[in-house]
């Protein structure tokens, strides 16, 4: 059965009772970075207290050079990540003899976020959520399928709550990856632009370009996957209704508001770099490429800092200069007028042809000839007209075939050419009834 969930108010006071904190100086973590590295390289699960000393007088030598009794150091430093439940005793036996320790997930989680190049990409996007899509789709069919609690508890609710949100999770992990990197791009824009004024707007340039591909990319990935994933956990909540299975539905739940909030920050972050972008062209337009050599900069520098020569406005009030000139009278110019003419013309009568019977005749033809998509009859009956023309009239034809026979569609239509610069949504056409 699972725990009643608690609020943020008790989970805060919790923290407060505990007093949690963590303090890590710059040797402690490379200690617990050295101690992650032995355990992949050497396959190791645990140490004991002499392996612990041994690692960490390595990493002071390598740190630390100039320190001394590195002994004592090592004691005091695994003392105080214990403390902090940084490093864990696996071995069982009493606090008198010597243990054997391992690192905690909470020094995992730190470790691996400093050694982890976990940033997200369109190839490990789409991994991800196609391994999602066929996750769901086994949930989904056993949710379909599952006729007592038991199954629905082994073929359901366990992988909701594993399987599926590790992937959920893996996604938005390197999300977050990904903001740092968008952190550390700024920062190389700006030390480019610091470092080689002028000569850094190429380099800009190529980085803006592919930093907003990507970002594209991810996003257009994002909003199709998104929408597939929802239906298939919208699916999964109404089985689970229908049982009576609230943990079922709850875990569905919480995975549709981790799969909106991945689309959110799809969009929050296109949006945040297309409003950086413009930016940073603005400023390599308006200040880089105006002032290559920065004087105007390293001079507007020193006189906000109140350095440099002191600049200020005179005024001069000498009387205007006294000029001699022959004055040439220039004739008045005719004024520009235009012959009379009556505002409005008579009426004429018109004559011209039935454009909407024309119509009628050539959508029923195209009918009879035996066009039962809306493609096939957009393209015979448009096929004549130019191409600025055909636009216009594709949708007076899909109004006239949707009065002369009967339209039908599937939920996604697809969109499909017809004819040449042409592209609409395909309906099928059954000229033995009409929407009339």
């Amino acid at each position: 059965m699972a725990l009643p969930a608690r609020s943020n108010e008790q989970i805060l006071r919790l923290i407060a009772q505990q007093q949690v904190s963590l303090q890590l100086s710059t040797l402690e973590l490379g200690f617990l970075v050295a101690l992650h590295l032995q355990t992949q390289g050497r396959g190791l699960t645990s140490f004991n207290e002499a392996q612990l000393e041994d690692t960490f007088i390595e990493a002071s030598l390598l740190l630390m050079p100039e320190a001394d009794q590195r002994k004592r150091r090592a004691t005091h430093a695994i003392k105080r990540l214990r403390e902090q439940r940084l490093l864990a005793r696996v071995d069982g036996q009493g606090v008198t003899r010597a243990g054997e320790f391992t690192l905690s997930r909470l020094a995992l989680g730190i470790v691996e976020f400093y050694l982890e190049d976990g940033v997200l990409t369109r190839e490990s996007l789409l991994l991800l959520t196609s391994s999602l899509r066929g996750a769901l789709e086994q949930v989904r069919d056993a949710a379909r399928d599952s006729p007592d609690a038991e199954r629905w508890q082994t073929a359901v609710v366990g992988p909701l709550r594993v399987t599926i949100a590790e992937l959920v999770d893996g996604i938005e992990r390197r999300q977050r990856g990904l903001d740092l990197q968008q952190e550390d791009f700024r920062s190389e824009i700006r030390r480019l632009l610091e470092e080689d004024w002028f000569a850094a707007l190429t380099r800009c340039q190529a980085l803006l370009d592919a930093t907003s591909a990507t970002l594209q990319e991810l996003n257009h990935v994002l909003l199709r996957d998104s929408t597939h994933l929802l239906a298939l956990l919208q699916d999964i909540e109404e089985h689970a209704i229908a049982a009576g299975q609230p943990e079922a539905e709850a875990a569905a739940r919480r995975l549709m508001d981790q799969v909106d909030r991945i689309a959110a920050w799809g969009a929050a972050r296109q949006r945040a770099f297309s409003d950086y972008f413009q930016y940073v062209h603005r400023y390599l337009r308006d200040v880089v490429r105006l002032d290559p050599s920065r004087a105007l900069t390293q001079r507007l520098r020193d006189q906000l800092a109140g350095r440099g020569a002191r600049f200020a406005l005179t005024h001069s009030a000498a009387g205007p200069l006294q000029m001699l000139r022959t004055v040439v009278s220039v004739p008045d110019k005719p004024k520009v007028v235009r012959p009379r003419a009556p505002r409005e013309k008579p009426l004429a009568p018109d004559e011209g042809e039935d454009r909407e019977a024309i119509l009628t005749e050539r959508v029923q033809g195209a009918l009879e000839q035996g066009a039962r998509a809306l493609s096939s009859v957009t393209a015979l009956v448009t096929e004549a007209l130019p191409a600025p023309e055909r636009f216009v009239e594709a949708g007076r034809v899909a109004h006239k075939a949707a009065q002369l026979a009967r339209a039908q569609s599937e939920i996604d239509r697809a969109w499909v050419a017809a004819g040449d610069g042409l592209v609409i949504e395909e309906w099928s056409l059954d000229p033995g009834d009409s929407s009339e």
